[in-house]
């Protein structure tokens, strides 16, 4: 949870309460119980940088709520948070590498995502430099997303 906290102050500080809202995720107990949900339901990987926790990465099966399911086999990754202290050093970009290695030693060509697509669309680019492609728009309770996907080569 420390992360998000510290991404939500990281956003807020930068003009940002659309995406995440303006208050510390650990203060409210529906979104403990939601990461919480995810943790249980999804399989989670942590980076460290010298003990300490770098960034998250849950991934599954299933896509959440508002996204379309696909026919085929996929591996969903159900979030990626990296920790501002240790921006620019690739932890984000890693963690995907590592969900794409996932899915390969599983047998799966296809790797989605959703993010936040408000904003200046500065998280929608960033997916797309790592390989992603736009797939799907959708909006839950007014919160405008983007789905992506990576292929694995035929």
């Amino acid at each position: 949870m420390g992360l998000f906290d510290e991404a939500v102050a990281w956003l807020v500080a930068r003009g940002n309460t659309e995406q995440w809202g303006a208050v510390p995720w650990s203060t409210e107990p529906r979104r403990v119980a939601m990461i919480t949900e995810e943790v249980r339901q999804g399989e989670l990987r942590l980076a460290e940088i010298d003990g300490d926790t770098a960034g998250a990465l849950i991934t599954g099966g299933e896509p959440p709520e508002g996204v379309d399911p696909v026919d085929e086999p996929e591996l969903y990754v159900m979030l990626l948070l990296t920790s501002r202290r240790h921006a620019g050093r690739g932890i984000g970009a890693d963690l995907l590498s590592h969900a794409r290695s996932l899915a390969a030693e599983r047998g799966i060509g296809l790797v989605r995502l959703d993010c936040f697509a408000g904003g200046d669309g500065s998280l929608i680019g960033y997916y797309e430099r790592q390989g992603f492609t736009r797939a799907q728009e959708f909006t839950v309770r007014g919160w405008p997303g983007q789905v992506l996907e990576w292929r694995a080569a035929s």
